[in-house]
């Protein structure tokens, strides 16, 4: 059975509706104007700890969508990467290289039941990430396996990049509590946010919505996440935009 995209109303259209409440249930028409819709594919992205999985999740229950969620803890050698990365960094690596390909095939394969889903990733940022953990002789070997696995990734209809700074990401990686997480050193994430700098920089794949999350709380504020869901759903398709409603200095 196909997942309708069905967009509930926040509190802020109470008097809409006149009756209190997160979600009011009110629908919103697929096409909100002539120039946007409601993209039916979304990924999110962002560096470690910006809080992609959790966004999905509550973007997901907006929009009455599945999830396509990266698979971590599944991978027998990422606690032991973060231990050790140099020892470590190709087989972690890999694994996400095959792990990510599948997962995004079989949603390819599923395209025959026009899915709408939230995902919290890109297939690009295997490579973006490949670049920054391993050396130069094991991206070369990692470029060749690439090169000889078919991924036909489906485009998704809005990208949205979250952002924050080194400091933030530390606290949130903290208050998430994931054990192997704790050891991730600060220059290691400084590197990532300059990664995904250069990387959207030039990204024209998808409609991209960036994202400064730095003073806003998408996860347990009611009204952070209501603003940006009103401005996902009327964000022009084929478009760059920016969410910064309170501008801060990355």
């Amino acid at each position: 059975m196909v997942c309708q995209p069905v967009l509930f109303i926040s509190s802020q259209r109470q008097k809409l509706t006149g009756q209190p409440g997160r979600s009011s249930g009110k629908k919103v028409s697929q096409e909100t104007s002539h120039s946007s819709s409601i993209p039916r594919y979304i990924a999110i992205e962002g560096p470690i700890g910006v809080g992609k999985t959790s966004l999905a999740k509550r973007l997901a229950e907006s929009f009455n969508y599945e999830t396509l969620l990266e698979k971590s803890e599944e991978n027998p050698f990422l606690e032991r990467f973060y231990n050790d990365p140099k020892q470590m960094a190709l087989a972690t690596q890999l694994f996400f290289l095959f792990q990510r390909a599948q997962q995004l095939q079989e949603l390819r394969q599923d395209d025959m039941f026009e899915p709408v889903r939230v995902a919290d990733f890109l297939m690009e940022k295997d490579r973006l990430f490949a670049r920054q953990n391993l050396d130069n002789d094991e991206f070369t070997l990692y470029e060749k396996v690439y090169d000889h696995l078919t991924i036909d990734a489906p485009k998704p209809d809005l990208v949205i990049y979250l952002q924050a700074p080194v400091n933030v990401l530390t606290e949130r990686i903290q208050k998430r509590g994931i054990p192997a997480e704790q050891l991730i050193e600060q220059h290691y994430l400084e590197n990532l946010i300059d990664a995904y700098t250069n990387f959207f920089h030039y990204y024209d794949s998808s409609t991209l919505l960036v994202v400064n999350s730095s003073e806003i709380d998408l996860v347990n504020s009611d009204e952070d996440y209501e603003q940006l869901l009103d401005y996902i759903v009327t964000t022009r398709k084929g478009s760059r935009n920016y969410f910064n409603p309170r501008p801060t200095l990355l």
